[in-house]
């Protein structure tokens, strides 16, 4: 018997069917016939587009290809006591399994490794992911002036160098035990097939901002957990490899690492970071006999800003007004966040920010299919840490419906409007009775709140204040309100005349500062009273009302960067809806010294008189290393440049006098058109 495939559709079934019983062999052969016809134009077809795909584009080719790059890649990590291990760890997965083989001749894995050696020193710089004996090169010349270790060094990562690990034992997370969740392969390897789990455990409670039921993930200790992020992938090994040279050990230098995604506030509450931070900070004081230099990258400048007020603080860390001048020597800044970070609003607002945006459609399209922009919002916003990068100063810093400070002088739209819209999508929005328009920064943190759950406007309402303080009473009153402590612009620097600032960053890198956004349809967040028709939580008998907001502020319409909008020929330039400004590919050049160069010079900041020192370093990477070597200035690639290790060295040995101001951008002149006054 033959099943044949019926050509009818199913707007003509009847008919079909009353041709079938009149006429059944003569149908069974005009269809026979007919599916066959197609079968054949479809090989013909396939045949032809295959004759006119160049063989490169075949799979035949690029899944061997991209097997072998996978290969080679793999090798590039790998060092040479993973070689002499292999043995033994076969060995040792046989006799766990129970796995009897016949017995194998003794293998001499020495000439192995020599001949790995030999075969990754002749490897092209493109591909050194390791070591290759430059690492110490800054440390060298360091200790060939003889120069040695003088302070004790503490180092506080950012963000991405700061790697968390799973500490739950129940069932659902047990295998997870002790296990990299953030940095290192291990974490790779559970967003890329467990997605759902890993996402369930990095994620806080929404209502307390700390650990969700079951779930346990703190900060990975040691120097080890922040000096790469993945094995090849350095972060803070650098630095380390160079003080070394000039006699740093575990003694005299150490890594304060925090989970990031706590608020400020629950950093204590929880962990007792801050506590923790003071007693490190007074031992290595009372041993060497020197007070503590301090570095601290991106996010990390502004927890210790937060440190400082906290450890003065008779109701927190009851250091008193002298603790900071008498254990600090110098806060070295690498930049720090200190006026926030532009991509921080959009990832609250809408998940996205320049890296999501700007990838190819494929790319973009299975990012969006695997991890999606609402599950990217569930997420940034349950990270109350993260929400200190919010931006700063409002209109005062970041500029008006007109100009901004950091406007070209020939700019077709100004950075003062964070959030825009085109024009033609304005107007659509308009004519559908949305009312809509361009705001600035003050208006945009507004309007991104409107779009958050109450849970997050909660949060920010209790942890954070985002304006900008010229009232030295209310100053002097802030140094008691923990809400105003990560905002430079609301608290003061501690009472240290002794101790020296210096703030180091890149520039000369494209950042996103604003965006063009687009709206859609209205949408519902899992809190329904937030929702746009809201729905009763706990109905009463004497009628329904639904719970609103903290600021009074229902959700609306979807909104996401206008990705298809690109214009290079404008200023500033759009890409994929990003409006592109200067700064280091991640912070923008007036959150990085705006504070540097003029906020903390003005004594109602800084009523101590602290000398601020502020770095620029030139961003001038070197196409053939993937890292932009010695002179890159990267957010995160900055931290094995020579410039910062100099720096961070001198310091450290007792020669920071050396260190001048040096500018390569027009920071200076942006931060004198701020309304500081």
């Amino acid at each position: 018997m033959v099943l044949v495939k019926r050509t009818k559709t199913w707007a003509n079934t009847e008919s079909a069917v009353a041709d079938d019983i009149d006429h059944p062999s003569e149908s069974l052969q005009v269809h026979a016939v007919d599916n066959e016809t197609e079968e054949l134009k479809d090989k013909l077809s396939n045949l032809q587009k295959g004759k006119n795909r160049s063989f490169f584009k075949t799979g035949r080719f690029l899944f061997p290809l991209g097997m072998i790059v996978g290969t080679l890649l793999g090798f590039a990590f790998v060092e040479p006591q993973d070689i002499q291990d292999i043995h033994s760890h076969v060995s040792l997965l046989m006799d766990e399994y129970d796995i009897n083989l016949p017995q194998l001749p003794g293998l001499d894995f020495s000439r192995v490794e020599a001949e790995w050696t030999r075969l990754r020193s002749n490897i092209p710089e493109l591909w050194k992911f390791n070591n290759d004996g430059r690492e110490f090169q800054v440390g060298e010349s360091m200790k060939d002036r003889g120069l040695t270790a003088q302070h004790p060094v503490i180092l506080i990562p950012g963000v991405v160098s700061t790697g968390l690990e799973s500490w739950s034992t129940t069932p659902d997370y047990r295998p997870f035990f002790r296990q990299k969740m953030w940095g290192g392969f291990n974490m790779l390897s559970q967003v890329t097939f467990n997605k759902e789990k890993w996402i369930a455990a990095m994620m806080l409670d929404p209502i307390t901002g700390l650990d969700p039921p079951g779930a346990k993930i703190r900060a990975a200790e040691g120097i080890d957990a922040a000096s790469a992020f993945v094995q090849g992938y350095w972060i803070w090994a650098k630095i380390v490899e160079n003080l070394a040279v000039v006699n740093y050990d575990t003694n005299n230098l150490y890594l304060a690492p925090y989970d990031w995604r706590l608020s400020y506030y629950n950093l204590e509450e929880r962990d007792g970071y801050f506590s923790k931070l003071k007693t490190t900070i007074e031992g290595l004081r009372h041993r060497q006999r020197k007070k503590v230099v301090i570095a601290a990258h991106s996010m990390g400048s502004t927890v210790l800003l937060y440190f400082f007020k906290w450890v003065e603080s008779p109701l927190h860390g009851g250091g008193g007004p002298n603790w900071v001048e008498d254990n600090v020597e110098a806060y070295i800044s690498i930049a720090g966040t200190h006026l926030g970070v532009a991509k921080a609003m959009a990832a609250f607002l809408s998940g996205e920010m320049k890296d999501t945006v700007q990838m190819n459609p494929a790319g973009a399209y299975v990012l969006e299919r695997f991890f999606s922009r609402n599950e990217r919002q569930k997420l940034f916003r349950s990270w109350a840490g993260s929400a200190s990068m919010w931006i700063k100063g409002g209109d005062t810093i970041w500029g008006n419906a007109t100009h901004a400070p950091d406007d070209d002088y020939n700019a077709t739209y100004s950075h003062g409007e964070l959030i825009a819209f085109r024009h033609s999508v304005a107007t659509s929005l308009e004519s559908s009775g949305d009312n809509v328009q361009n705001m600035t920064a003050a208006e945009a943190g507004t309007w991104i709140l409107q779009h958050t759950p109450s849970s997050f406007q909660k949060m920010m309402a209790t942890n954070y204040s985002c304006g900008i303080e010229r009232d030295e009473k209310k100053l002097i009153q802030n140094d008691f309100d923990p809400t105003k402590w990560s905002n430079p612009l609301e608290t003061r620097l501690p009472n240290a005349p002794s101790m020296k600032i210096y703030c180091v960053y890149g520039h000369g890198k494209e950042t996103e500062r604003s965006y063009w956004y687009a709206r859609g349809a209205y949408e519902q967040d899992d809190n329904f009273a937030d929702g746009s028709d809201p729905e009763c939580v706990e109905p009463s008998a004497e009628g329904c009302s639904s719970p609103r907001a903290p600021l009074d502020m229902p959700l609306s319409r979807k909104s996401w960067i206008d990705a298809e909008y690109t214009n290079d020929t404008i200023s500033p330039k759009v890409r994929n809806g990003v409006k592109m400004g200067e700064g280091d590919g991640t912070v923008s050049l007036l959150s990085l010294g705006a504070m540097c160069v003029e906020g903390w010079k003005r004594p109602r900041w800084n009523p101590a008189g602290i000398k601020i020192t502020t770095v620029e370093l030139p961003h001038r990477p070197i196409p053939s290393i993937p890292r932009g070597g010695a002179n890159t200035s990267d957010h995160v690639d900055i931290l094995g440049s020579t410039g910062v290790n100099e720096i961070i060295l001198k310091v450290a040995t007792g020669v920071g006098h050396e260190i001048e101001d040096n500018y390569v951008s027009n920071i200076q002149e942006y931060s004198r058109k701020i309304q500081w006054d």
